[in-house]
């Protein structure tokens, strides 16, 4: 029995790595019905066996991928594109190691080359005032991040604030520094990220009302829906700085969503909220914490701490002695 080329080419596809080419067809016989081979890296005719195309390049990811969302998020283009990155991490760096790949020095000529070429590559990188201005900020934002302990997705999104009011033209004839401190301000408060104004303000060493100016101006030019912030994420904040237990910490958290319940806390500053339910906590679990300890952590007042620790205890009815 004579068995044609055609007939070994098919069978010796295995069905797991073949894949149906639709956009070619055989230029021998004309049929639509073309295999893709990864093995082999060829493009072979499905009827007449013809291989119309060989060595070809496997453009599919590198490693197995069980599900449609690892499929789409491995690929072969490297490390992700990242918008804290001025020009988002797609451009190449010329290092500045005088030695080839075995390690011995490069020659006098050789290295004065790469010395031009790397003037010349940083100075591509940054040809324009948009690419100096983002440059510029993302470097702020990158030590503003670092200085208030913020996580990478929460200065991803400040990236992108600021990156939206460049393209508004917000930027122009303001401080490049204020608008960076607001675009971080804002992306932890869309995160609820505990951190305040005055702390960003104090990192980033532009006076807080400049700071808060040009947050509002972010809100109303590129109509960011604000959440309300929430009390219970200053708790452990808070707790952290004055040593105060886990066990304690949970009650006020308690505390917080029963004043929430009863809509104590409508209108009130989160702040000085959270403060007044853990200095309510301290007294009803023993702990020894005074009202100035709480009021230093919060960087809010003891007056605020009192009066929010009086709207508790009275709205919560809780028995607790002064």
């Amino acid at each position: 029995m004579v068995i044609s080329y055609a007939e070994k080419k098919r069978s010796s596809l295995r069905p797991i790595r073949r894949k149906r080419f639709s956009m070619e067809s055989c230029p021998e016989c004309g049929s639509s019905n073309v295999i893709q081979d990864y093995d082999s890296g060829e493009i072979v005719c499905g009827e007449c066996g013809l291989v119309i195309r060989e060595q070809i390049m496997d453009k599919g990811p590198e490693w197995r991928a069980f599900t449609q969302e690892e499929k789409n998020s491995r690929s072969r283009v490297g490390v992700p594109t990242s918008f804290s990155v001025h020009d988002k991490g797609l451009s190449t760096a010329i290092g500045r190691i005088d030695r080839d790949a075995l390690g011995r020095r490069l020659p006098l000529s050789t290295r004065l080359q790469m010395l031009r070429l790397r003037k010349w590559q940083i100075r591509s990188r940054v040809h324009s005032s948009v690419d100096r201005n983002l440059a510029q900020a993302m470097s702020e934002l990158d030590r503003l991040s670092d200085k208030v302990y913020v996580s990478g997705p929460v200065k991803e999104k400040a990236a992108v604030i600021y990156r939206k009011a460049l393209e508004k033209g917000l930027v122009r004839g303001r401080s490049i520094a204020a608008i960076a401190a607001a675009s971080l301000y804002a992306a932890c408060r869309t995160t609820n990220t505990a951190r305040t104004l005055r702390e960003i303000a104090e990192a980033s060493l532009v006076d807080r009302k400049d700071v808060a100016r040009c947050y509002r101006l972010l809100l109303r030019e590129l109509e960011i829906q604000m959440p309300v912030a929430d009390p219970m994420t200053y708790i452990s904040k808070i707790a952290e700085r004055i040593g105060v237990s886990g066990k304690t910490q949970g009650l006020a958290i308690l505390y917080i969503r029963r004043a929430k319940e009863l809509k104590v806390s409508a209108g009130k500053d989160p702040l000085g909220l959270a403060a007044a339910a853990l200095y309510l906590a301290c007294m009803a679990s023993g702990e020894k914490k005074t009202q100035k300890d709480i009021a230093q952590a919060a960087n809010v007042t003891e007056v605020t701490v009192r009066n929010r620790y009086k709207t508790l205890k009275r709205q919560l009815k809780l028995d607790i002695p002064d």
